[in-house]
């Protein structure tokens, strides 16, 4: 908030508006704001969201269960970038989001350490993503541990025992939907129907549609990711700020019907719905 030169209440209700979806030419209008000005807002308001994910989301205290991931295609004015997001199931808690230039094994790399990181320590856990060939491999390169037997060299890495990775393929023809095929790209089918009954709390499919529902939140709340938009987003850095802050925001400050909490709160990472000022004012501990 320093040197912002805008009383408290004015800040924090754009930044909630901005949270919803609410266009940056609106609030101009509305309060009589520079672009740049709430541009600004914005992006300080997407590093908070960042640095609150990172230090309270991605601190080991999360019981994962089931994870869906999946990857949006954004048109930006510099062209196409891609937001790989990923999500707890039973808690509906978004963990972690990135945005690349190219949809590439790297970028998903970088989600699946930070849902790594978010693990309360190995468990058993259930990836439900698409037929993206570089998950599997992400996710195995992320989800071992060292197995040291004193002899020199680097420890052996062991995959976790109760680990298990689905994929959904939708095949088309032209823009049609043909057919879904549903595969286990590690671990066991049983389990798998297992892990589905415990995080969903019912006998469903194999599926992906949690994470589908949160990449549709984020559609409406970010009107750079209609499909049809003049809203068009500026920079890949100015999205992923877009993104933290609307995605804080959902775990901290939305209550879910189904859950009659927030998704925080369904984690036990928090123990009551946070204010858009708490989650500006919230000093991250320093490391």
């Amino acid at each position: 908030m320093y040197g912002l030169h805008y009383p408290i209440w004015v800040v924090v209700l754009v930044l909630t508006l901005l949270a919803h979806g609410c266009p940056v030419q609106a609030i101009v209008v509305a309060f009589c704001l520079d672009e740049r000005t709430v541009a600004a807002w914005q992006s300080k308001a997407g590093q908070q969201g960042q640095r609150i994910q990172e230090a309270i989301v991605c601190t080991g205290r999360v019981e994962l269960g089931q994870v869906q991931a999946d990857e949006i295609c954004v048109t930006t004015q510099h062209g196409k970038v891609w937001m790989a997001t990923a999500m707890t199931v039973f808690s509906r808690l978004f963990v972690w989001g990135e945005v690349g230039a190219h949809r590439t094994k790297g970028l998903i790399e970088l989600v699946m350490a930070h849902v790594h990181a978010a693990a309360q320590g190995v468990q058993a856990v259930l990836f439900a993503i698409d037929g993206f060939a570089a998950y599997p491999r992400a996710i195995l390169k992320h989800f071992y541990t060292s197995v040291r037997t004193g002899q020199p060299g680097r420890p052996a890495h062991q995959v976790w025992p109760d680990l298990h990775i689905v994929q959904v393929v939708k095949q088309h023809t032209g823009k049609r939907l043909t057919g879904i095929q549903r595969r286990v790209a590690h671990g066991c089918l049983d389990r798998v129907y297992d892990l589905i009954a415990m995080s969903q709390c019912d006998l469903g499919l194999i599926n992906t549609a949690y994470i589908e529902r949160l990449n549709a939140t984020f559609r409406a709340r970010l009107p750079a990711l209609t499909r049809r938009t003049r809203s068009l987003a500026q920079a890949s850095d100015r999205l992923q700020a877009e993104m933290f802050w609307s995605g804080v925001i959902y775990n901290f400050g939305t209550v879910h019907t189904s859950l009659s909490a927030t998704p925080a709160m369904a984690a036990d990472l928090t123990d009551h719905v946070w204010s858009v000022e708490e989650l500006v004012r919230f000093r991250v501990p320093s490391t």
